[in-house]
């Protein structure tokens, strides 16, 4: 079990990749797409909606809705889902429990048992746990008024970690939740957005572990300019690349740790300044680290819009020298290649070798990819490496074509290798 409370929002099924981007940047533990309207039409879940949100989130991704079968749980967890949740296919059918278990590890699954309409919910808990559930999400919508009892007595009788659920959007509230169930996670049904880290600060405030923000070293062990404050260098946590310098002083420092959004001091306005709180181009904190004298402040963060006040994306756009150089980056050349490969299946152009292969379709694309595979082998037996260097190369285009072709990109792929570590 986790070490501390895990606060798990909902995410808006109207605009649900919206939602999952800000609460993956905004302090969320995981995020939970519930598909109820896929439960209420008896068809499957989104399932490129799940792939579309678990390529725009770091974090854990919870599915419900829609989930009746094997084969749906494998697909929602093979689109990026990080875990399903079963209910009205677990009340009629206990065995899939634990098929799902056995195939894809407990770990994977979570039985929500809906406290409206169970009858007997304790021994039903208790029935699933044994059947390989790893997680029991109870809901109650606000109209089981012995709830908190129920919740408390499944606790003692189970081993698995218990997801309590609420609509409320008063910190104070979520917090009584938590203390009165001893719960290990929450789960925020109210869809209007939350600031996560607010509510992980009222926690923190009820001794409740949560997954904040600490400083590993005082600020008062920073060394500071004459005028008392650190410069910082914000990068984007992604590339890299370098978005702005700022100032800070204690105050500006110590609010960037408490709400997570970069904030600093304005030398001219002799005040704080929240990033983006007029703009709206928020910048979200992944990481802070100090350079080895302590006075420099280096932030990897997820920038929402642009950096720059100018509208650039960056504030360092203005060449003073420069000498021709190769910058290529070996980190990015898939990338690059992938998307002048998907720019050309979207707008297509006359002549183009990979509109030839999107126009004759997936078996003359599984072709090619068969006979660069055959190439590769008779390459790798001639002791020259620059063929077999050629024919890899042909391998991963048409690869990435075949990619293209079926709805990836390499970031599904590298989540997927990450995951086999």
């Amino acid at each position: 079990m986790e070490d501390y409370t895990k606060v798990i929002p909902c995410l808006d099924l109207q605009n649900p990749l919206e939602a999952a981007k800000f609460y993956n940047d905004s302090g969320a533990d995981e995020i939970a797409y519930f598909d109820s309207k896929a439960t209420k039409e008896g068809r499957e879940t989104n399932i490129e909606m799940i792939r579309e949100i678990a390529r725009v989130v770091d974090i854990p991704l919870l599915v419900c809705g829609g989930i009746k079968k094997l084969e749906d749980v494998k697909k929602a967890l093979y689109a990026g889902a990080s875990k399903v949740c079963i209910n009205s296919a677990a009340v009629a059918n206990k065995e899939i429990v634990r098929e799902i278990s056995e195939r894809f590890g407990s770990d994977r699954l979570i039985v929500a048992i809906d406290l409206t309409v169970m009858e007997e919910p304790i021994e039903w808990a208790k029935e699933v746990v044994r059947l390989g559930a790893g997680e029991i999400l109870l809901i109650h919508n606000n109209q089981v008024p012995n709830y908190i009892e129920i919740v408390k007595e499944i606790k003692k009788v189970i081993p698995v970690p218990v997801i309590v659920s609420s609509y409320s959007t008063e910190p104070a509230e979520l917090a009584d939740m938590v203390l009165k169930t001893e719960a290990e996670s929450i789960s925020l049904y109210n869809l209007d957005k939350m600031d996560i880290m607010e509510i992980k600060q009222k926690f923190a405030e009820e001794h409740i572990e949560v997954n904040t923000f600490q400083s590993e070293i005082p600020f008062e062990e920073f060394q500071l300019n004459e005028e008392g404050l650190i410069p910082c260098i914000v990068q984007d946590y992604k590339t890299a690349e370098v978005l702005m310098m700022a100032y800070m002083n204690q105050e500006s420092y110590e609010e960037t740790i408490r709400s997570g959004r970069m904030t600093y001091y304005s030398r001219s306005r002799e005040k704080l300044w929240k990033k983006g709180e007029t703009s709206g181009n928020f910048q979200y904190v992944k990481s802070l680290t100090i350079d080895c004298d302590k006075d420099t402040l280096l932030a990897k963060v997820s920038q929402v819009g642009v950096a720059c006040h100018t509208g650039s994306r960056s504030c360092f756009f203005t060449n003073l020298v420069q000498k021709e150089y190769d910058d290529t980056n070996p980190l990015t050349v898939f990338e690059d290649v992938f998307h002048v490969i998907q720019e050309r299946k979207e707008h297509p152009k006359e002549g183009s070798y990979t509109n030839y292969l999107f126009e004759k379709g997936i078996d003359k694309i599984l072709k090619k990819i068969g006979e660069e595979c055959t190439e590769i082998v008779i390459a790798a037996k001639n002791p020259d490496t620059e063929e077999i260097k050629y024919e890899i190369s042909d391998f991963l285009y048409h690869l990435m074509v075949l990619m293209a072709e079926r709805g990836l990109e390499w970031k599904d792929i590298t989540k997927e290798l990450a995951e086999r570590r």
